[in-house]
């Protein structure tokens, strides 16, 4: 893995939409966390693809593209951070030079959703490694959880470092309105707790796997998997952890992404798998519940299946490093992760 080099005070942090852009009504918001981070000793470099959104996107694919290159290759930018995430994320990718990114300095590419298209694209093809974790429009200076308070420190390690987490204690299971409250942090209401889906391992007192961090949204990588922009099975003499949320996807389609991936042999060599909490909430009208279908696709893996993760859609996030080494251990439903950069 190629890390990035930490951050610091004094780091140039370079801010562009490559998926959807941010209107005028959130643009309070956006100003909120963009002197956050300068606050917190960042230098900001604000890209032309932001501050506006027009069917899903920030601007046009060859545009946002071109933005996206001109950050990768500058040297003296030292992380890249969307806003958030969106839908057309995946146009960039045939669109970006990947040989003369061959050459660029690696740099911390940071977020979830959307975001992710980009991070593992820039993990398969380049060996950087990557960061999934809070977007920027959540990362406000009283967002003051144990996950969402802490990235950037993690981001600030050095190589051969490890850091630990725990799951949280409170999910939000609402978003705030930023373009009411430009100041919101989360409203953590909902109590946490990792659960195993697989019976037989169930049972047990304890589950530990181990393995090197992969992963992202369910439904971009459920097409992703398989093409250059994401191919696990490249490095088959290396355990992964994968780990995935879904975003939209109904539990039919939930249901269909999953075995797809099982079918494609994207669970062979993984030795565990975390799975987010489902932001698609069941439906009374639906005979087929978001567990459901996860226990349908997935119930009988003889590898540990971990969901309910402080990942994706519903904060807070873990900070999780694509292509770090780490170590999930779970015991009476109190989990954590190790993860070494390495």
């Amino acid at each position: 893995m190629l890390y990035p080099a930490p951050l610091s005070r004094g780091s140039k942090v370079a801010i562009t939409a490559f998926s959807s852009g941010v209107p005028a009504a959130l643009h309070p918001r956006l100003d909120v966390v963009l002197s956050d981070l300068r606050i917190r000793g960042f230098e900001v470099l604000e890209g032309k693809c932001l501050r506006e959104n027009a069917k899903h996107v920030s601007a046009s694919a060859k545009v946002r593209a071109k933005e996206l290159m001109q950050f990768l290759c500058d040297e003296n930018v030292d992380a890249i951070m969307a806003p958030w995430g969106g839908e057309m994320a995946m146009d960039l990718l045939p669109l970006l030079d990947w040989n003369r990114l061959q050459h660029a300095k690696p740099k911390w590419i940071l977020g979830f959703s959307d975001v992710s298209t980009v991070l593992t694209s820039i993990t398969t093809k380049l060996g950087w490694a990557t960061c999934h974790g809070t977007n920027l429009m959540q990362l406000s200076l009283n967002q003051t959880d144990g996950l969402t308070s802490k990235v950037l420190d993690f981001l600030s390690l050095a190589e051969g470092s490890s850091f630990k987490q725990h799951n949280a204690r409170f999910y939000e299971a609402q978003y705030a309105d930023y373009s009411k409250n430009p100041n919101a942090a989360f409203n953590l209401t909902e109590p946490v707790k990792w659960k195993v889906l697989n019976k037989g391992i169930r049972e047990e007192s304890s589950v530990t796997f181990s393995g090197r961090l992969t992963g992202g949204c369910l439904d971009i990588h459920m097409m992703l998997y398989g093409s250059e922009f994401f191919n696990p099975k490249a490095c088959e003499n290396e355990s992964f952890i994968l780990y995935l949320e879904n975003a939209e996807l109904s539990p039919t389609q939930y249901f269909r992404a999953l075995q797809g991936l099982k079918l494609q042999g994207a669970f062979n060599n993984v030795s565990g798998i975390l799975i987010g909490r489902n932001a698609v909430l069941d439906n009374d009208s639906d005979p087929v519940s978001g567990t459901e279908a996860l226990t349908m696709a997935l119930g009988e893996l003889s590898i540990p299946v971990v969901y309910d993760v402080d990942i994706g859609h519903l904060a807070p996030n873990l900070t999780l490093i694509n292509g770090a080494l780490a170590k999930v251990e779970l015991t009476q439903s109190q989990g954590s992760i190790t993860q070494t950069l390495i």
